[in-house]
């Protein structure tokens, strides 16, 4: 990494409590904006006499109360709920296997989508007429929610089964940036050749999976995407729920797609803490202006990389919500600037990066001492072929 970059990257840092906000004409009001699931005229006379499975979680609201409950009052028949990372209820923490069983609140059959089971089965969706997916995504590659809804979307295809989403802004859906997935990268955090940050709400992904012929075998989902109402690309839209447990404010959600490239590498990004995705650093830090300690916490992080171990590193937390959000692009000088300063460079990436980033590139590319502006320049390319794509898509007006 080049000197100059290196002192950006620490000047920057330092200045985020300085930052000022600009552009906040292009806020919304939550209200402003009507989800596709608070729109009921528009999908219950799709449901009436259906058997209906949901794929939902702690995010699948209308108003105050859950879509399964919301349903149910409305004397719909929901017969299986399934389950996404998280949990139903968004208790689990990433990565954690989660059990099917029974709901407590509804006794709706529960079926884990996440662990060793990641598409419904014929057996699972028999007698099923209709599946609706309801889960808010933050617009992030590797987020692994609409991964899920790839694997259902097929599952509906190869069983000729209805598929409904109803849609919900993107938190990050106001950019497009970051490398584009290489085939040979393919997994459960990118399956299809998208770049890091896609600009996309889950109801324009799930229409590209089926325009693109990018479900398995090229089949195409009988799907029906019920649209929002006052939404456009450009707004900073807040969310209401936090989307999974560790993603717990706006800060955190604007950070992830920088910092979530960190889970591939030896730098904690704030697991086990009170701000996770919101602080970075590791024990040996030089230089750093803040210090965090983390624990172990049930439901988000259990036994977190340094647990017990003080690190050192920086807040970024006002940095997020002012500079990085503002800035509409993946934030690299954090990433080229800690693998200058790790002590041992060959155990500072681990097997998981590659993934994360959907190419050996970035990688490479850091390890050579490639600038910010070479890695950048080396996307475009692929960025340009994928916003044409995307244009085909978009159901709402677009951020240029």
């Amino acid at each position: 990494m080049k000197t100059a970059a290196l002192l950006l990257f620490t000047a920057i840092t330092a200045a985020c409590g300085q930052v000022v906000t600009h552009s906040i004409s292009r806020d919304t009001d939550v209200k402003q904006v009507i989800t596709g699931a608070g729109q009921t005229n528009e999908y219950l006379p799709l449901l009436q006499g259906k058997n209906i499975a949901v794929v939902a979680n702690q995010t699948s609201l209308i108003g105050n109360t859950h879509l399964v409950d919301s349903l149910l009052s409305l004397k719909m028949k929901v017969k299986i709920v399934f389950a996404p990372e998280h949990g139903f209820r968004g208790e689990a923490e990433a990565g954690e296997n989660i059990l099917g069983g029974t709901d407590a609140r509804t006794g709706i059959k529960i079926i884990s989508l996440y662990g060793e089971k990641k598409k419904p089965s014929a057996d699972d969706l028999e007698g099923i007429d209709v599946v609706i997916f309801d889960i808010q995504d933050v617009g992030v590659r590797f987020y692994t929610y609409t991964n899920t809804m790839q694997y259902v979307m097929e599952a509906c295809a190869e069983q000729n089964k209805m598929f409904i989403v109803l849609d919900r802004p993107n938190p990050n859906g106001y950019y497009v940036d970051g490398p584009v997935m290489e085939d040979a990268f393919k997994s459960f955090v990118g399956r299809t050749p998208i770049p890091l940050v896609h600009g996309l709400t889950v109801g324009e992904y799930a229409s590209m999976l089926n325009g693109e012929g990018w479900l398995d075998g090229k089949l195409k989902c009988n799907l029906v995407v019920i649209r929002l109402k006052n939404y456009t690309h450009a707004f900073f839209y807040s969310l209401p729920v936090p989307p999974s447990p560790n993603l717990p404010n706006m800060s955190a959600v604007y950070l992830y797609p920088s910092l979530g490239l960190f889970e591939g590498t030896a730098i904690s990004v704030g697991r086990g803490t009170e701000l996770p995705f919101q602080v970075i650093g590791f024990p040996e830090f030089e230089g750093g202006s803040y210090k965090f300690t983390p624990k172990s916490i049930p439901g988000k992080a259990a036994h977190p990389p340094y647990e017990n171990v003080e690190c050192k590193g920086y807040m970024l937390k006002d940095f997020g919500e002012m500079f990085v959000r503002n800035s509409k692009s993946v934030y690299l000088y954090w990433l080229l600037g800690m693998y200058e300063k790790y002590p041992d460079k060959k155990k500072f990436f681990n097997s998981f990066f590659d993934k994360l980033a959907g190419t050996a590139q970035l990688r490479e590319q850091i390890i050579k001492g490639a600038s910010e502006e070479e890695i950048r320049k080396s996307w475009q390319p692929a960025l340009d072929k994928y916003k044409l794509i995307r244009q085909k898509y978009l159901l709402y007006p677009d951020f240029e």
